[in-house]
């Protein structure tokens, strides 16, 4: 199940507004409940719960890609690094930086979502 943060970010996009803490609050009172708005102070109103249902699918997905955009950040080797591997293989005429990247790629799958 996606995140309640995420499917709020995903209804003010759609409604052309931009996630500011000062305007939306989240709680959560530990009674197994989970996550609810505490504050909603945007000049659209307050999403229902059906609105927010609607968006899980979209949600899951924006969070599944952020997971594979993570994944791959570490992964990569550093700058300097892909950057050595570059002049080494531009000196000898070989594909280790490209193969390197392309495993990372091939380890990290993430499919195109559009959100």
């Amino acid at each position: 199940m996606a995140q309640l943060s995420t499917k709020i970010e995903l209804y003010l996009k759609a409604n052309s507004k931009s996630w500011d803490n000062t305007k939306v609050s989240l709680q959560n009172n530990s009674d197994g409940n989970g996550d609810f708005i505490f504050s909603w102070n945007y000049d659209i109103s307050e999403p229902t719960d059906a609105q927010l249902d609607a968006l899980e699918t979209q949600a899951q997905a924006k969070e599944e890609l952020q997971t594979v955009l993570s994944t791959r950040a570490t992964a990569y080797p550093t700058i300097q690094d892909q950057l050595d591997m570059q002049y080494w293989d531009n000196v000898n005429g070989t594909t280790t930086w490209e193969d390197a990247i392309a495993k990372v790629k091939a380890d990290n799958p993430k499919d195109w979502y559009f959100i």
